[in-house]
Order: structure tokens, then sequence, then C-alpha cells
């Protein structure tokens, strides 16, 4: 069992209160059982985190939907198993998804694991979007600096020229600048200022 499948099992446990249904849910092999709970009325969210983290880590694109809103969930540990499941499940909507979610400025508390799962990716979609909310980032007294560095480190990673003259801006900001210059070494060609 892989590490984010043993946290998330134990978090969930803990949700569902050691249930039988629970039990039952961890134990099925069978996918469509596993399905029917991404659509069936007034099953609780333990369940339909579980149930989407299995699918989507086994392949099973009837998880994307699900995957996809658990992505910009407030609670960070749902997040990180859904941007999990998402980065195994191979559905090419997935980039788009992340795209659309790291760029929203409503929900830009939530952008953190949108933000590494496109790194993740490395999807056409990931340097554009890493590029706009980052740029969103450098406005002065802005108070997410957690995203604004996971962009920083994410464009330094994916190493795509587009991404330097963001990275010079992010110079600037003393939260930023050590995380800026060592991105811009990864980026071939780029010099800093």
């Amino acid at each position: 069992m892989d590490e984010e499948l043993r946290s998330l099992t134990e978090r969930l446990r803990r949700e569902s209160g050691g249930s039988a249904e629970y039990e039952r849910l961890v134990a099925t092999e069978d996918h469509g059982e596993i399905a029917g709970v991404l659509v069936a009325p007034g099953r609780p969210l333990w369940a339909r985190e579980l149930a989407a983290f299995r699918l989507g880590t086994a392949g099973d694109r009837r998880a994307f939907e699900s995957l996809v809103l658990l992505l910009n969930h407030r609670d960070p540990p749902r997040c990180a198993s859904a941007a999990h499941a998402l980065a195994r499940l191979g559905d090419p909507r997935t980039g788009r998804a992340a795209a659309a979610l790291a760029t929203n400025e409503r929900r830009v508390a939530y952008a953190l694991h949108p933000v590494r799962l496109l790194v993740e990716l490395r999807a056409p979609e990931s340097v554009p979007a890493l590029i706009t909310t980052l740029r969103r980032r450098l406005r002065p007294h802005d108070p997410y600096r957690s995203v604004a560095l996971a962009c920083v480190e994410g464009l330094g990673e994916l190493g795509d020229s587009r991404a330097g003259p963001v990275l010079n801006e992010a110079l600037a900001h003393p939260a930023l600048a050590e995380a800026a210059v060592a991105a811009l070494a990864r980026i071939p060609g780029q010099r800093r200022g």
C-alpha cells in the first residue's frame, strides 16, 4: 500500500467510525460497486472520496468529476488525495481542469494542490496556468505566498523559457527570491534580473 493510500484510508476510517460500509468499500474489487457510490444519493463525503480515489488510482475515468470537485475542496487532505489520484488517472481533461482551478481567483486559497498537480502532469496547460497564477500573486501584500512559492518552484521544475519574465519579477519579493533564483537556474538560457 503506498503512503497516500495509507494516509487516506486511516483518515477515512476515522471519519466513517470504522463502519461496515467503510470496510466493504475498502475491500471490494468490483469497480461497478465502487462507481455506484459516486452516483448514489445521500452517500457521505468520506465514501465518495474513497470511491473516487480507488477508481482514479486504478485509471477508471468514472472518477474524474468527483476527483476534480475534491481537488477544489476546502480541506487540504482531500485536495492532496484527489491530486494524487488525478495524476494517476490518465484522463486528458485533467490538465485543463487543474489549470482552471489554479487560475480561479475566487478559489485561490485552495490553489496549492492544483498548482502542484499541474507540475506533476507537465500538461500543455501547466506553464501558462502557473505563469498566470504567479503573476497574480506578485501583488503587494498578497496572502497566498504558499501558492506563489509552489508556482515558482514548479516553473523551475518545468524548465520552460516562457517562465523567465515572471520569475525575474518574483526576484523582487523576499519570500520568493531564493526560489526564483533556483528556478531561473534550471531554465536554459535564463539570466537573473
